[in-house]
Protein backbone atom coordinates (compact mmCIF):
# COMPACT_ATOMS: atom_id res chain seq x y z
CA UNK A 1 0.00 0.00 0.00
CA UNK A 2 1.71 3.42 -0.94
CA UNK A 3 1.67 6.89 1.43
CA UNK A 4 -1.17 8.16 -0.60
CA UNK A 5 -3.20 4.74 -0.17
CA UNK A 6 -2.33 4.72 3.52
CA UNK A 7 -3.17 8.46 4.41
CA UNK A 8 -6.69 8.31 2.92
CA UNK A 9 -6.94 4.98 4.55
CA UNK A 10 -6.38 6.12 8.01
CA UNK A 11 -8.37 9.56 7.41
CA UNK A 12 -11.51 6.97 6.72
CA UNK A 13 -10.63 4.83 9.87
CA UNK A 14 -10.85 8.29 12.20
CA UNK A 15 -13.92 9.79 10.35
CA UNK A 16 -15.65 6.79 11.33
CA UNK A 17 -14.13 6.57 15.10
CA UNK A 18 -13.25 8.84 17.83
CA UNK A 19 -9.37 7.31 18.33
CA UNK A 20 -7.05 4.62 16.62
CA UNK A 21 -4.19 3.28 18.12
CA UNK A 22 -0.70 2.61 16.48
CA UNK A 23 -1.32 -1.24 16.58
CA UNK A 24 -4.79 -1.22 15.23
CA UNK A 25 -3.55 1.09 12.17
CA UNK A 26 -0.51 -1.02 11.74
CA UNK A 27 -3.07 -3.87 11.25
CA UNK A 28 -4.96 -2.09 8.66
CA UNK A 29 -2.54 -0.57 7.15
CA UNK A 30 -0.05 -3.48 6.54
CA UNK A 31 2.81 -0.85 7.45
CA UNK A 32 5.43 -1.00 9.71
CA UNK A 33 4.61 0.86 13.37
CA UNK A 34 7.44 2.90 12.25
CA UNK A 35 5.98 4.08 8.86
CA UNK A 36 2.28 4.39 10.72
CA UNK A 37 3.77 6.49 12.99
CA UNK A 38 5.02 8.67 10.64
CA UNK A 39 2.18 8.61 8.37
CA UNK A 40 0.36 10.04 11.98
CA UNK A 41 3.05 13.17 12.03
CA UNK A 42 2.64 14.03 8.71
CA UNK A 43 -1.52 13.77 8.98
CA UNK A 44 -1.57 15.65 12.18
CA UNK A 45 0.31 19.08 10.55
CA UNK A 46 -2.17 18.61 7.49
CA UNK A 47 -5.08 19.02 10.52
CA UNK A 48 -6.32 15.70 9.43
CA UNK A 49 -6.26 14.18 12.85
CA UNK A 50 -4.34 14.76 16.51
CA UNK A 51 -1.37 12.92 17.49
CA UNK A 52 -1.91 11.59 21.06
CA UNK A 53 0.24 8.92 22.92
CA UNK A 54 0.27 5.40 21.25
CA UNK A 55 -1.65 6.68 17.67
CA UNK A 56 -4.31 9.27 17.35
CA UNK A 57 -7.35 10.83 17.60
CA UNK A 58 -10.13 12.67 15.00
CA UNK A 59 -10.95 16.22 15.13
CA UNK A 60 -14.35 15.40 14.26
CA UNK A 61 -15.84 13.96 17.45
CA UNK A 62 -17.99 16.76 18.25
CA UNK A 63 -19.53 16.50 14.35
CA UNK A 64 -17.60 19.56 13.51
CA UNK A 65 -17.15 19.59 9.62
CA UNK A 66 -13.35 18.05 7.91
CA UNK A 67 -11.20 20.57 7.49
CA UNK A 68 -9.50 20.83 4.32
CA UNK A 69 -6.69 17.93 5.16
CA UNK A 70 -9.42 15.42 5.78
CA UNK A 71 -11.21 16.25 3.17
CA UNK A 72 -8.36 16.50 0.07
CA UNK A 73 -7.92 12.09 1.27
CA UNK A 74 -11.80 11.68 0.45
CA UNK A 75 -12.85 10.83 -2.42
CA UNK A 76 -9.98 11.27 -4.47
CA UNK A 77 -10.55 9.11 -7.40
CA UNK A 78 -14.29 10.57 -7.92
CA UNK A 79 -12.20 14.20 -7.22
CA UNK A 80 -9.47 12.78 -10.14
CA UNK A 81 -12.69 11.97 -12.47
CA UNK A 82 -14.74 15.05 -11.86
CA UNK A 83 -11.47 17.03 -12.77
CA UNK A 84 -10.85 15.62 -15.87
CA UNK A 85 -14.06 16.17 -17.27
CA UNK A 86 -14.14 20.01 -15.90
CA UNK A 87 -10.54 20.01 -17.87
CA UNK A 88 -12.56 18.66 -20.80
CA UNK A 89 -15.05 22.02 -20.61
CA UNK A 90 -12.64 24.66 -20.97
CA UNK A 91 -11.11 25.83 -24.13
CA UNK A 92 -8.18 27.19 -24.49
CA UNK A 93 -7.21 30.52 -23.68
CA UNK A 94 -10.08 31.16 -21.86
CA UNK A 95 -10.03 33.31 -18.47
CA UNK A 96 -11.67 31.20 -15.83
CA UNK A 97 -12.56 31.41 -12.09
CA UNK A 98 -11.87 28.99 -9.78
CA UNK A 99 -13.40 27.71 -6.60
CA UNK A 100 -11.37 26.51 -3.34
CA UNK A 101 -11.54 23.73 -1.62
CA UNK A 102 -9.97 19.58 -2.39
CA UNK A 103 -12.09 19.18 -5.41
CA UNK A 104 -10.93 22.61 -6.86
CA UNK A 105 -7.13 22.07 -6.16
CA UNK A 106 -7.50 18.56 -8.17
CA UNK A 107 -9.12 20.65 -11.12
CA UNK A 108 -6.39 22.91 -10.82
CA UNK A 109 -4.02 20.08 -11.25
CA UNK A 110 -5.66 18.98 -14.35
CA UNK A 111 -5.24 22.75 -15.94
CA UNK A 112 -1.43 23.20 -14.95
CA UNK A 113 -0.80 22.98 -18.38
CA UNK A 114 -3.38 24.65 -20.48
CA UNK A 115 -2.97 27.95 -22.26
CA UNK A 116 -5.49 29.51 -20.09
CA UNK A 117 -6.20 32.88 -17.62
CA UNK A 118 -6.71 31.67 -14.32
CA UNK A 119 -7.99 33.72 -10.78
CA UNK A 120 -7.94 30.75 -8.13
CA UNK A 121 -9.36 31.09 -4.63
CA UNK A 122 -6.81 29.25 -2.78
CA UNK A 123 -3.23 28.95 -2.34
CA UNK A 124 -3.65 24.99 -2.81
CA UNK A 125 -4.57 25.79 -5.82
CA UNK A 126 -2.44 28.30 -7.05
CA UNK A 127 0.70 25.96 -5.78
CA UNK A 128 -0.85 23.04 -7.90
CA UNK A 129 -1.56 25.55 -10.88
CA UNK A 130 2.21 26.39 -10.87
CA UNK A 131 3.17 22.87 -11.31
CA UNK A 132 3.21 23.46 -14.98
CA UNK A 133 5.70 20.49 -16.94
CA UNK A 134 7.01 21.57 -20.58
CA UNK A 135 7.51 25.03 -19.29
CA UNK A 136 3.88 25.77 -20.03
CA UNK A 137 1.55 27.11 -17.20
CA UNK A 138 -1.62 29.15 -16.75
CA UNK A 139 -1.41 32.59 -16.35
CA UNK A 140 -2.16 33.74 -12.59
CA UNK A 141 -4.29 36.40 -11.32
CA UNK A 142 -4.14 36.20 -7.36
CA UNK A 143 -7.75 37.81 -6.29
CA UNK A 144 -5.93 39.12 -2.69
CA UNK A 145 -7.86 39.75 0.48
CA UNK A 146 -7.71 37.75 3.90
CA UNK A 147 -6.49 34.24 3.81
CA UNK A 148 -8.03 31.42 5.91
CA UNK A 149 -5.28 29.94 7.79
CA UNK A 150 -5.91 25.45 6.75
CA UNK A 151 -8.39 26.40 4.04
CA UNK A 152 -5.43 28.39 2.35
CA UNK A 153 -8.05 30.73 0.93
CA UNK A 154 -9.28 34.21 0.25
CA UNK A 155 -12.55 35.75 1.70
CA UNK A 156 -13.62 38.97 2.40
CA UNK A 157 -14.97 42.09 0.51
CA UNK A 158 -11.31 43.01 -0.96
CA UNK A 159 -11.55 39.41 -2.89
CA UNK A 160 -14.54 39.73 -3.39
CA UNK A 161 -14.15 43.25 -5.18
CA UNK A 162 -11.32 42.17 -7.20
CA UNK A 163 -13.41 39.05 -8.27
CA UNK A 164 -16.09 41.33 -9.28
CA UNK A 165 -13.89 43.85 -11.28
CA UNK A 166 -13.33 40.90 -14.15
CA UNK A 167 -15.18 38.77 -16.60
CA UNK A 168 -14.60 35.24 -16.61
CA UNK A 169 -15.36 32.38 -19.72
CA UNK A 170 -16.66 30.20 -17.10
CA UNK A 171 -16.40 30.00 -13.74
CA UNK A 172 -15.95 26.91 -11.76
CA UNK A 173 -17.81 26.47 -8.42
CA UNK A 174 -17.34 23.56 -5.69
CA UNK A 175 -20.06 24.07 -3.40
CA UNK A 176 -19.97 22.72 -0.30
CA UNK A 177 -23.35 21.04 -0.85
CA UNK A 178 -26.28 21.55 -3.14
CA UNK A 179 -29.79 20.19 -3.81
CA UNK A 180 -32.35 20.66 -6.39
CA UNK A 181 -34.48 22.96 -3.61
CA UNK A 182 -32.10 25.29 -2.92
CA UNK A 183 -29.57 25.13 -5.26
CA UNK A 184 -25.60 26.09 -3.82
CA UNK A 185 -24.80 26.23 -0.82
CA UNK A 186 -21.20 27.05 1.61
CA UNK A 187 -21.27 26.50 5.03
CA UNK A 188 -20.05 29.98 5.97
CA UNK A 189 -21.44 33.51 4.49
CA UNK A 190 -18.18 34.85 3.50
CA UNK A 191 -17.31 31.78 1.38
CA UNK A 192 -20.88 31.81 -0.11
CA UNK A 193 -20.17 35.59 -0.80
CA UNK A 194 -16.82 34.96 -2.88
CA UNK A 195 -18.56 32.05 -4.56
CA UNK A 196 -21.38 34.11 -5.67
CA UNK A 197 -18.75 36.70 -6.67
CA UNK A 198 -17.25 34.05 -9.10
CA UNK A 199 -20.22 32.44 -10.69
CA UNK A 200 -21.75 35.92 -11.13
CA UNK A 201 -18.99 37.46 -13.01
CA UNK A 202 -18.81 34.07 -15.71
CA UNK A 203 -20.47 34.16 -18.79
CA UNK A 204 -21.13 30.20 -17.88
CA UNK A 205 -21.12 28.30 -14.85
CA UNK A 206 -19.34 25.07 -13.78
CA UNK A 207 -20.41 23.15 -10.66
CA UNK A 208 -17.99 20.26 -9.83
CA UNK A 209 -19.62 18.00 -6.91
CA UNK A 210 -18.79 14.48 -5.87
CA UNK A 211 -22.23 13.03 -5.35
CA UNK A 212 -21.64 12.85 -1.36
CA UNK A 213 -22.04 16.54 -1.59
CA UNK A 214 -25.97 16.19 -2.93
CA UNK A 215 -28.39 16.80 -0.51
CA UNK A 216 -25.60 16.96 2.19
CA UNK A 217 -25.97 19.74 5.16
CA UNK A 218 -24.77 23.84 4.69
CA UNK A 219 -25.84 26.73 5.94
CA UNK A 220 -25.31 29.45 3.57
CA UNK A 221 -26.96 29.94 0.43
CA UNK A 222 -24.60 30.71 -2.93
CA UNK A 223 -27.20 30.43 -5.70
CA UNK A 224 -30.09 28.60 -6.89
CA UNK A 225 -29.75 26.30 -9.82
CA UNK A 226 -30.89 28.34 -12.59
CA UNK A 227 -27.71 30.25 -12.19
CA UNK A 228 -25.68 27.19 -13.18
CA UNK A 229 -25.38 25.76 -17.11
CA UNK A 230 -22.99 22.47 -16.37
CA UNK A 231 -22.90 20.12 -13.36
CA UNK A 232 -20.06 17.56 -13.34
CA UNK A 233 -20.80 14.72 -10.69
CA UNK A 234 -20.14 11.34 -10.01
CA UNK A 235 -23.65 10.52 -9.52
CA UNK A 236 -26.30 9.42 -11.85
CA UNK A 237 -29.55 11.95 -10.97
CA UNK A 238 -33.02 9.93 -10.82
CA UNK A 239 -35.24 10.55 -13.30
CA UNK A 240 -37.18 12.98 -11.55
CA UNK A 241 -33.86 15.16 -10.22
CA UNK A 242 -32.82 14.64 -14.34
CA UNK A 243 -36.20 16.10 -15.69
CA UNK A 244 -36.18 19.42 -12.91
CA UNK A 245 -32.64 20.14 -14.02
CA UNK A 246 -33.60 19.65 -17.85
CA UNK A 247 -36.07 22.24 -17.41
CA UNK A 248 -34.06 24.72 -15.52
CA UNK A 249 -31.27 23.97 -18.80
CA UNK A 250 -28.43 22.21 -16.27
CA UNK A 251 -26.59 19.99 -18.14
CA UNK A 252 -25.51 17.07 -16.00
CA UNK A 253 -22.23 15.70 -17.14
CA UNK A 254 -21.42 12.06 -15.00
CA UNK A 255 -17.73 11.34 -14.57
Amino acid sequence: MGTADRHRLIGELLRAREEATVDELVHATGASGATVRRDLEILAANGVLKRIHGGARSLLARGDNPGYGQRELEDHEVKVRIAKAVDQLIKDREYVWLDSGSTATEIARRLGNRELTVMPMSLHAVDALAQAKDGRAPELILPGGRLIAGEQSFRGPMTEANVRSLRFDAAVVTPCALNLKDGLLAHDLEDAAVKRAGLESAARVIVASAGSKWHASAVALVAALDAVDTIVTDQEPSPEDLARLNKLSVEVVIA
